[in-house]
């Protein structure tokens, strides 16, 4: 394995991290690098594959987490909200009794701490994965679905 094969595989993993200046950088960059030498390398071929299927079910984590959340979260607040309670800037929030509300503000409290931590896990993995490319090894994400095999 030569250093520009250690060197692309590395930059795709690293090139997720892009998503934090770049909108959808996670799925471009990586889909980029690894497309354009995937027939080259097989070792690039499959760390391309890695970090591409890990993203695919991060986004596939966090649509179910916001498919589940949010009907839940916009249930309970409209259906207890009464159109008395709403002036012309908005809710009244002295009348609201919050006691009513702890089902749905402790779910959407859940929701957020689940999802940084999948953000945290996320970022902690790839800098794993850059790192044992570099040392000449195929990282697999855990609990990653194969969507590219």
């Amino acid at each position: 394995m030569t250093n520009s094969e250690r060197n692309f595989a590395t930059a795709t993993h690293l090139s997720a991290l892009s998503q934090y200046f770049i909108p959808l950088g996670n799925f471009i960059l990586p889909i980029v690098i690894w497309s354009s030498k995937k027939e080259q390398s097989h070792f690039v071929d499959e760390n391309g594959k890695q970090i591409i299927n890990f993203q695919l079910s991060l986004l596939v984590y966090s649509l179910v987490l916001f498919l589940v959340s949010v009907p839940v979260l916009v249930y309970h607040f409209l259906g207890k909200v009464s159109f008395n309670q709403l002036d012309s800037f908005g809710a009244n929030f002295e009348s609201i009794h919050w006691q009513d509300y702890t089902f749905p503000l402790t779910l959407g409290a859940i929701t957020i701490l689940l999802f940084g931590f999948l953000k945290i896990t996320e970022f902690v993995l790839i800098i794993s994965a850059a790192v044992a490319t570099t040392n000449n090894k195929i990282f697999k994400y855990p609990l990653t679905i194969p969507f590219l095999k």
